[in-house]
């Protein structure tokens, strides 16, 4: 999906208007994380890598090159402390930190909805809305067997990639 667009659940407090709004609002030591794997992932997220280190270079005023040598540990603490983000790169780092470090959710939501997956990746291209019953379902499945703040980031994280899809998730999330 391209950025930016505009939401169907835009006005809602409770679930920001797009990824960069979501970023803002996640605790520090999870922005690290979420950093570090958007630092690791190699081919998927090379066009908004660049894109992070021309706003790391931007904020901290380094020259872009100086920025690129930059160890790991360096480009993660200067990313996940950056006030804002660019839709493209936080939808990325959110799609990054999940993939890295909430699988095992992200396989039991998709397996409590009955849609394929592989590990927590959808199969499928063209994915239809789940019926509001079935998400309460899985929501509720998916509540008790993970904290309520990864569930909730999830379904925020939903939420802003693909509101159509996910819009019916928007009663059932709480403010991370």
């Amino acid at each position: 999906m391209a950025y930016p667009f505009q939401s169907p659940i835009a006005g809602r407090k409770d679930v920001p208007a797009g990824p960069g709004k979501l970023w803002k609002r996640i605790r520090p030591d999870r922005r690290l994380e979420a950093s570090a794997a958007f630092w690791q992932e190699e081919e998927e997220s090379i066009e908004q890598q660049a894109e992070a280190l021309l706003a790391i270079a931007s904020h901290y005023r380094f020259r872009p090159k100086t920025v690129r040598t930059l160890p790991l540990e360096k480009k993660v603490r200067y990313l996940a402390s950056l006030p804002g983000l660019s839709d493209s790169v936080a939808g990325r780092v959110l799609v990054a930190y999940h993939l890295a470090h909430q699988r095992p959710m992200l396989g039991a939501f998709l397996d409590a909805l009955g849609i394929a997956h592989e590990n927590g990746v959808l199969k499928v291209d063209e994915l239809k809305a789940p019926g509001t019953d079935r998400l309460k379902a899985a929501a509720a499945a998916l509540r008790a067997a993970y904290p309520n703040e990864d569930v909730d980031l999830y379904f925020q994280t939903l939420l802003v990639q693909d509101s159509e899809t996910w819009g019916g998730l928007a009663d059932l999330v709480e403010e991370v």
